[in-house]
């Protein structure tokens, strides 16, 4: 449910978007992966929301600055709160690599 949920917030983005890989050639993409799921609010010892943290990896050879607002605005519109975003640089492939972290809760 929730990779579903991701893939289509992130299809207007019109780049490569995976679960966990991407394997294609093009060489900006996102990735993402759901890091933690636990339940957030209970009543009568019963999980009523759950908590699904998210994080997309956004991956490129250039600037990313601009791709990466897209994700954001992406993210919350469809109902995703941001917890932290990292800067890091890939240095056996020479990708930029952003970590952007997400919490959803349904």
């Amino acid at each position: 449910m929730i990779n579903k949920i991701v893939i289509e917030a992130l299809k207007p983005l019109k780049i490569p978007v995976s679960f966990q890989k991407y394997n294609g050639k093009e060489s900006t993409y996102l990735t993402f992966f759901n890091y933690l799921e636990q339940g957030e609010q209970y009543a009568d010892n019963e999980e009523k929301t759950t908590g699904y943290y998210i994080q997309i990896d956004v991956w490129s050879k250039n600037d990313y600055t601009e791709l990466v607002e897209k994700v954001k605005t992406a993210m919350k519109t469809a109902g995703f709160i941001r917890t932290s975003a990292v800067d890091l640089f890939e240095n056996d492939t020479k990708i930029f690599h952003k970590a952007l972290r997400f919490l959803y809760l349904n």
